[in-house]
Order: structure tokens, then sequence, then C-alpha cells
């Protein structure tokens, strides 16, 4: 059994047992960066063992292969059905994940899109594919989550900033990936756009297999360790959400309002952007894909740099610095009508995924031990419901900004005053939300650092630690420096 531990450090964020009007108070002044000790790259990539690069390449590869169910046709109800149910599959496969296991519920969820990837590509009627979409977003929302908590709740906790942003960026890959094969496999056969989703269908099939023949994570097992010794696994995992509940509702709410922000974000800055392009800046089919391409390179290497600068400057501040820096840059990102825009499309897109690339493991570390799976998905997957509204806000936008119409009589809207007006909101509103949330860099994620299943188990030990937290009264050895606990940052 895994042995809850003695010593109280790190076990509870530096705003417990705060005052909201302390907390507040404390908002800028805990923006100050930790300036901790740069890690070198190459070694925290060499701290990993086996073990922990095989549960983060299949983190990684899940989370860029959903990107491949990203449609071909205009058929927005389908894509809008996917939005909705994610949520639904998020809550469902995310349970599941922490009561039963990552291994299981990721097998399934590849399962499904195996089915269905194969059933999207043979539907018939319209109404065969809004079906087939509905169930794929129910199996694609189980994926966030499950992926975070496979690629990170093992790792060195100075590795997790590095591979945070690297793992976030399998999204920019995929996007990459997604498109090369789309020119590849759409409209070269006479099926049309069916070949994408058949093949779509062929690499869920390795990463089942590749899954089989891995354990569950450790801090998992730990976890089901302590239920099972508690008498009743389930009746544990009961109690464990309870508690979470009783404690955490507050930071479940403000996820959800952290991730809109950051889908809005993403969303905003890039899915009117080949429009603007093309229609706009008049740039042909070549010079659009090009753009494209170099912007999600810039988003990969976002991600990535900036997930490990996290380490070193906190969550929290690398995300504002990085809202700034794009903001700065909407005017040229918008406004620059000519091939020397690609320069700026790598920057704007450096700093979107740059903040996005510390998500995963600020969802990590903020999320309730026993319930990260649900936390993490769920939240990522409300928000990016809430999200699926960019498209059609900035279309409204646009209407009040039209350009003279093409000679062939399409019409034309400027569309970098739309996107710089609507993602000067969106950086506004995220940057204030980050300014006035909590952060745990460098959490514990093992169960024996867990306060939330010490409750719900009622063991003493966490009691102890509760009563020191409170007064910051002297350890069990009598030594009053590692018996006293600071609330601030």
């Amino acid at each position: 059994m895994a042995s809850f531990a003695a010593d109280e450090s790190n076990v509870y964020p530096p705003h417990h047992g705060m005052s909201p009007s302390t907390y507040l108070a404390t908002r800028v002044s805990s923006l100050k960066p930790p300036m901790r000790k740069a890690p070198n790259p190459i070694r925290l990539l060499r701290m990993l063992d086996r073990h922990h690069w095989a549960f983060f390449s299949i983190a990684f590869i899940a989370w860029l292969a959903e990107t491949f169910g990203k449609d071909v046709t205009d058929i927005t109800w389908g894509i809008t059905l996917v939005l909705m149910l994610r949520s639904v599959g998020s809550i469902i496969f995310g349970i599941a994940a922490d009561r039963y296991g990552r291994k299981w519920p990721f097998i399934v969820n590849n399962l499904l899109f195996i089915v269905l990837e194969l059933a999207t590509g043979f539907t018939k009627t319209y109404g065969q594919f809004l079906a087939a979409r509905a169930l794929f977003g129910i199996a694609m929302g189980g994926l966030y989550g499950n992926a975070a908590a496979t690629a990170l709740e093992d790792i060195p906790d100075e590795a997790r900033g590095l591979l945070s942003g690297m793992l976030q960026q399998g999204y920019a890959t995929g996007y990459l990936l997604a498109a090369a094969f789309s020119r590849a496999l759409v409209d070269t056969t006479p099926h049309g756009w069916r070949p994408l989703y058949w093949f779509g269908a062929v690499p869920p099939v390795f990463f089942i297999v590749w899954r089989l023949f891995m354990p569950e994570t450790n801090t998992y097992i730990a976890h089901q360790e302590v239920r099972r010794a508690n008498g009743s696994i389930g009746k544990t995992f009961v109690k464990e959400g309870k508690v979470a509940l009783k404690r955490h509702w507050l930071i479940l709410i403000y996820l959800v309002l952290l991730m809109a922000g950051f889908n809005f974000m993403s969303h905003g800055s890039q899915d009117l952007y080949p429009t603007l392009l093309k229609n706009e800046f008049g740039f042909n089919a070549n010079q659009v894909t090009i753009t494209q391409v170099v912007a999600n390179l810039g988003a990969v290497t976002g991600g990535t740099v900036v997930g490990f600068c996290s380490q070193i400057f906190g969550r929290r501040f690398s995300i504002i610095v990085m809202c700034i820096i794009g903001g700065a840059l909407l005017y040229p990102y918008g406004f620059v009508a000519n091939e020397r825009i690609i320069a700026v499309a790598f920057f704007e897109q450096f700093a979107v995924q740059g903040a996005w690339g510390v998500i995963p493991v600020h969802l990590m570390e903020l999320s309730p031990g026993a319930f990260r799976t649900f936390v993490v998905g769920t939240s990522y997957q409300l928000g990016n419901l809430v999200s699926s509204a960019s498209s059609t806000i900035e279309a409204t936008i646009g209407e009040r900004f039209p350009l003279p119409p093409l000679e062939n009589g399409v019409k034309r809207y400027n569309y970098g005053i739309v996107i710089s007006i609507f993602m000067g909101a969106v950086y506004a509103y995220v940057i204030l939300l980050v300014l006035l949330g909590p952060e745990h860099l460098g959490r514990n994620m093992d169960v024996a650092h867990d306060v939330d299943t010490a409750e719900a188990t009622g063991h003493p030990i966490m009691d102890k630690m509760d009563d020191r937290a409170r007064d910051g009264s002297a350890s069990e050895d009598g030594d009053e420096e590692k018996g006293t606990i600071s609330h601030r940052q």
C-alpha cells in the first residue's frame, strides 16, 4: 500500500488558507517569477526512462491523431455536433479513466475511432453522416484528459513544463499532417473525401496494440492501492468525488472559464486566417498553404519553448507574457498584405501556442488528484464548446467592415480588423482571468500528497498535517522550520 507522506511540503497550493481579500491582494505580487534554476533540456530528456517515454509517446501520438477527425466538408452541423458531444465524452471517459485506469478507456476510445471513421466514410445520407460524427464526438472528447494524465503524472517535476509544451503541440503537428494527407487523399480517387476517413481508421490500430503492452501509470496504481486498503475501491472513489466537489467546485468553474478563453484564442487567430489571406490579400492556394505551415511551425516551437520556460518563470507569468506579445503582433498579423506576413504568422502562433503549451501541466497541477483525467478533459472540452461560436462572432463583426467585392462578385470583408478586435478582447480576457487565478507550480502529484484522498479515507497522518498547515506548528521531530507552512507565493 502507498503510504501518505509525513512531509507536508507542496501538499497545499500557495493560496491555501488565505481569505478572499488576502488572495486578491496577492494576485499581482504572486506573479513574481520564482526564477527556478534553468534546467538543461537535454538533461531533462535524459532523466526520462523507458516508462516515461512510453507513456508520453502514446499520449502525444494519440493527441496528434485526433486532428485526423477534422472535417473536410462544409457540413457545419456535423462540426457543431462533434463539439457538443465532445463534452459528453470527456465526462464519460474521464470518470472511467479515474475510476478504472488510463489504459482501457484509452483502448475503447481508439476502438470507437476505428469503427466511426470507417462508418463516416461509408455514409450515404446526411442523417447517417450526422449520426456518425455525433458518436465520433463522444469518442474524441475522452482523449485529451487521458492523454495529459498518461503523459505527465509520472514524470519528474523538472521535466513537466517541457513535456507539457511538447504534448500540446501534438495538435499543431497533427494539423500539419492532416493538411498533407488531405491534399494526398481527397479528390485523388473516385471516392472524393471518403478516403481521408478510411485512412483515419488505420493509426488507432497501432495505438491499441502499443497500449496493450503498457501498464497503468504508477500514480494511478498507487491511488488504487489506497482505495483498496480503505475497504472498497468503488466507495472510496465516490467519497473522493464528494470531497473534490466540496473542496474544488470554484476551481472547476474557473478552469472551464479559462479553457473557454484559450479556445477562443486559438480559434479566433486561426479559423478565419486562411480566408483573410485568400479573400482580402489575394493569396493563391500555395501561398496560403505555405503561410499556414510556417504559422504551425511557430506554434510547435512556441509551445515547446514556453512550456519549458514556465518551469523557470511560473505558469501564470508565462501565459500573461505570451498574451501581451500576441496582442502586440495583432496589427501586422492582420494588415501586412504581402508575403512578409509569413514571419508575423510564425510569431503570432508562437505566442498563441506558447501560452497553450503551459496548459496541460497547469490544468494537471490545479486539478483534484483523484479526478485529474475528468477535470482536465471536461474543462478543456466545455471551453471548446463555448468557443465554437468563434467563427460566427468574427463573421458577424466582419459584416461591419465590408470591402469592394471581387470582379466575380464575391463579397469581401476587412478580416484584419475583425481578427484584431476579436483577439484583442480575448487576450484581455485571458490576461485578467490568469491574473486572478491560482497556480500550484511543481505540485507533487502522487497519492501520498493528495489531501482529498486523505480526507476521503480518514488517514490520521494527513489530519495531523492539516492541523499543522493551519497553525504552522512544529513538525513531529520538533523542528519548527520544517513544521511551518507558508501560504504565500
